[in-house]
């Protein structure tokens, strides 16, 4: 199994370009040793938003959808800590 690599945002750019300019996936996999599939979805992510970044092409319902669950895991140790405070200061009261 390969190791997965890290791209440069001038790689991926420069694939995609190859890609629009009509290289195949299957030709740009084998002259760079990236895989097919990589290249698919750096092609695709760059044509729907002009990025490669994941942020870049959530659509608003999976970026709230983010925020609300970090959201929800700093109010669930907030409850915790605050939990644990009643259960010390409760020792201490008696």
């Amino acid at each position: 199994m390969r190791k997965q690599g890290t791209y440069t945002e001038e790689f991926k750019q420069k694939i995609v370009e190859l890609r629009e300019a009509g290289k195949t996936i299957s030709k740009l996999a084998k002259e760079y040793g990236v895989c097919k599939s990589t290249i698919s979805n750096w092609n695709s992510k760059y044509k729907k938003s002009g990025s490669f970044k994941a942020s870049d092409n959530m659509s608003e319902e999976e970026k709230e959808i983010k925020q609300l669950r970090k959201e929800n895991k700093q109010l669930r140790m907030e409850n915790d800590i605050l939990k644990q405070a009643a259960l010390i200061l409760g020792r201490n009261a008696e």
